[in-house]
């Protein structure tokens, strides 16, 4: 079972989020339609912008504790080398 660490956004250079999951698509699904309240649902920010694979929850829990850790214009050009166009993820894990 693939871990995700994904990176969420409110819009282009707008509120980030960062979390881990087992299951992208139904975590970000709950951002969307906001089932869990909590920062992600206060400021809005459900667009997919990034995301990494795992095969083990210890290192992608130890990815997001590091990326957590980065300094904000460190993470808009991890967003931007993978999603230039700030395009909704979400869309495409559901084609």
């Amino acid at each position: 079972m693939p871990y995700h660490v994904y990176m969420l956004a409110s819009r282009r250079h707008g509120t980030l989020y960062l979390g881990v999951t087992n299951n992208l698509a139904r975590r970000v699904w709950e951002h969307k339609t906001k089932m869990i309240l909590g920062f992600s649902a206060k400021y809005g920010v459900d667009r997919l912008v990034w995301y990494e694979a795992y095969d083990r929850i210890d290192e992608a829990i130890a990815r997001e504790k590091a990326l957590k850790k980065w300094r904000r214009d460190w993470k808009l050009r991890l967003i931007e080398e993978m999603n230039p166009e700030w395009e909704d993820l979400y869309l495409v894990l559901n084609r």
